[in-house]
């Protein structure tokens, strides 16, 4: 007799959505879109009560106030299957930098480690864990932005370019340099906003060079910079999360575009 439980029995996977902060606070239509995806996959999605992931304390160099944050996330969600970040940076950050924070801490690097090791940046959660096709439609050429902390840091590359390709009428058209970084960097781009802007004029070149309507990408932060360039610069050309994309919630306004 097989120990299986049949599949009308089996629990949902158990998600907590690390929403971040830029979503929560920016654009939540992205963690919306996210809990769609994972849901229409037949996951049991909770958002429990969050704050910062800690990154930009952690890049300024303040450990104490990264390791602080880092504890209040691993209380809330060590409780869930999985957990699952619209934000390669924000999940790099969880992945990589909890388990350094905590390193020699009898009390808190096992969480930190356990909770590392069943985290994961959307796409790839989707693509290498669920193994999803996504059933949505979006007509017209797309270029996808690879941002640095997702590229460098989990090696995210080829996940969202897979999904991609099932998405109905879309045409991915890659942009020259798509793995060159777009001038956010965070807190770099408010400490050096000369080089930052130097940075996404050649990023944004590539973007309008490329031919696509629609520029996608995985972090937000990315997003808005090459989002505010390319108005500044008056090239139509419309920004979105990759998750709106999969999601099939694309109805409403691109981001930097005024709600209607």
């Amino acid at each position: 007799m097989s120990d299986k439980a049949p599949a009308a029995t089996r629990k949902p996977i158990r998600v907590g959505l690390f929403a971040t902060c830029l979503v929560d606070l920016i654009r939540p239509r992205i963690g919306f879109a996210s809990a769609k995806l994972l849901e229409d996959a037949g996951c049991a999605v909770e958002v429990p009560l969050q704050t910062c992931c800690g990154q930009p304390a952690f890049n300024s160099g303040d450990r104490k106030t990264a390791r602080e944050l880092a504890a209040q996330a691993i209380e809330a969600f060590e409780q869930y299957d999985y957990t699952v970040l619209p934000s390669g940076s924000c999940a790099g950050q969880v992945i990589v930098h909890y388990p350094e924070l905590f390193e020699g801490n009898a009390a808190w690097e096992p969480r930190a480690k356990a909770l590392a090791a069943k985290t994961f940046e959307l796409t790839v959660f989707l693509n290498d864990v669920l193994k999803v096709t996504p059933s949505a439609r979006f007509d017209g050429a797309v270029t996808y932005h690879d941002s640095c902390s997702g590229l460098r840091e989990l090696g995210i590359k080829a996940q969202p370019r897979k999904l991609l390709a099932n998405v109905e009428g879309l045409n991915l058209v890659e942009m020259k340099d798509p793995d060159v970084c777009c001038g956010f960097g965070g807190t770099f781009c408010v400490k050096y906003p000369d080089v930052s802007n130097k940075i996404v004029e050649k990023k944004t070149a590539n973007i309008a060079a490329s031919g696509a309507g629609t520029l996608l990408a995985g972090d937000l932060g990315c997003l808005m910079n090459m989002a505010g360039k390319l108005s500044r610069e008056g090239k139509e050309i419309r920004v979105r999360h990759i998750a709106e994309v999969l999601a099939g919630m694309t109805g409403e306004p691109a981001i930097g575009e005024p709600e209607r």
